[in-house]
């Protein structure tokens, strides 16, 4: 779609910010993304990351005047202030993203959520989850995010933080994780953390390589790489069932770039959601892969489009 049109319809600015990439888009009330573009997140400090981010935003804006903007951000987030302070983004530790938003997009409404719960409300909103009235989103890639809608509508907790399932403890003599616990599900689950535990375990150890090589070993057959997405599944299996035996849930839908892997993932996740899932009202769960690729824009729009009624 050209840029005259997108600036004819009224739209509202999506951002998607995570350790991996950054993505922004315009997007209408229907969910349809008018144009957008995404960059590689930076190392830097704070400024040279918001900087990397700001070009990104007048970039995808260009002449139009979005109603509002919806930042969905890898956490955690302090959502009545605005301030971020991502596990995988160390240059932001209480970052007031969304005042250095505003400043640059003007006077309109800027929600803030965090990614997992934007990939789940996207995924509820037109994607693998839009039967479901109650589901649980996770994005697994760079961290381990994750979202719950509940009746339709996403369940955010006091300060912003609910379900992210990443750091739901699942080993408590498990590995450290970079959010000064133990045994959590992103030490085992993230694309790093699987490469780096192949590693150790004499897997390309003298290669630079990442968890799209391990899943392509995986795929082939490769003992150590297939033990590796094993742990991973597990520990994500662990989370999830925890996870459905506390809200209630059956419908769960994962995505993110290490989700790429296919059967290599789900079907170890689904093996051992199998097993460890044994309470009767959570037999029936289910673990789907996310239908769509740009999900945590779509939920951050919507965020944006809730603010406006």
């Amino acid at each position: 779609m050209s840029d005259d049109t997108a600036m004819a319809r009224e739209t509202v600015l999506g951002l998607d910010i995570g350790g991996t990439k950054m993505a922004a888009a315009l997007v209408s009330a229907d969910g349809t993304i008018l144009t957008g573009d995404l960059i590689r997140t930076p190392a830097g400090d704070a400024d040279e990351v918001f900087a990397a981010l700001g070009e990104l935003i007048t970039r995808v804006r260009g002449d139009s005047s979005p109603l509002a903007v919806g930042i969905g951000s890898a956490g955690p987030l302090d959502q009545q202030h605005g301030l971020v302070s991502p596990v995988n983004i160390p240059g932001w530790r209480n970052f007031p993203l969304v005042d250095r938003v505003r400043a640059l997009t003007g006077d309109v409404p800027v929600t803030l959520g965090m990614d997992g719960h934007c990939f789940a409300l996207g995924e509820f909103w037109s994607g693998a989850g839009r039967d479901a009235d109650t589901l649980l989103g996770i994005v697994v890639s760079t961290g381990v995010g994750g979202g719950l809608v509940v009746d339709g509508k996403p369940l955010i907790g006091q300060s912003g933080n609910a379900a992210h399932i990443g750091h739901v403890v699942v080993d408590q003599d498990g590995e450290s994780c970079a959010c000064g616990s133990y045994g959590c599900v992103e030490a085992y689950a993230s694309g790093p953390r699987m490469v780096a535990r192949a590693k150790r375990r004499g897997w390309r150890t003298d290669e630079d390589v990442d968890a799209a090589v391990l899943a392509a070993d995986a795929a082939a057959g490769d003992e150590l790489a297939l033990a590796t997405f094993d742990d991973g599944a597990q520990a994500l299996a662990a989370g999830i069932v925890a996870t459905a035996v506390t809200v209630d849930l059956t419908t769960v839908v994962i995505g993110g770039g290490v989700a790429k892997a296919g059967p290599v993932l789900f079907d170890p996740v689904q093996a051992w959601v199998k097993k460890l899932a044994q309470l009767p009202f959570v037999a029936e769960l289910t673990v789907e892969p996310a239908q769509l690729d740009n999900a945590g824009l779509l939920g951050a729009a919507h965020q944006a489009w809730a603010a406006l009624t």
